[in-house]
């Protein structure tokens, strides 16, 4: 009798299943780096837009041409797109790095003559909700929190593993 080519059925539920146990370590690894590479985006761009800032209030010397009082309100990334683009930073982050809205604030109200000391720019996390107006600050390890950095330093930020 001719022996036939091809694979058995064992053979290929073998196969399958080997593929199936490498996706299943695979997958939740992707998605951690998928979240990873966000927080890292949001914070480079939080950098970038603090560096512009910093450097409009040393020509200005005060930080409120570009922000509001904290905490109780906003200012639009219109209005520090207006102010810092394009002489301060060619394009400016409209959004971090899962695409939610900054929070924006200097401790002096926009346009008032007394110079502000202080700026904070404050990005929301993966579900884009704000943790208060009061930051605990130091290291967080889940990707929900807010990422938080004034005067150009990191007050609140990811570190370590992180969780979902």
């Amino acid at each position: 009798m001719k022996r036939q080519k091809g694979f058995t059925l064992i053979e290929l539920l073998i196969v399958v299943a080997i593929i199936g146990i490498l996706a299943a370590i695979a997958i939740p690894n992707l998605l951690t780096a998928m979240q990873r590479s966000k927080q890292k985006r949001t914070m480079a761009d939080m950098r970038t837009m603090a560096t512009a800032w910093e450097a409009r209030a040393t020509d200005i010397n005060r930080y409120n041409a570009a922000g509001i009082t904290m905490p109780s309100g906003s200012v639009t990334i219109d209005n520090l797109t207006t102010f810092l683009s394009p002489t301060y930073v060619k394009t400016f982050p409209r959004k971090d790095g899962w695409g939610n809205n900054w929070g924006l604030a200097a401790d002096q109200a926009w346009g008032v003559t007394t110079a502000a000391q202080v700026y904070v720019i404050i990005s929301y996390g993966k579900d884009g909700a704000s943790q208060g107006a009061t930051y605990s600050g130091g290291a967080t390890t889940l990707f929900d929190c807010d990422i938080v950095y004034s005067n150009g330093t990191f007050i609140q930020y990811p570190e370590g593993v992180q969780q979902q």
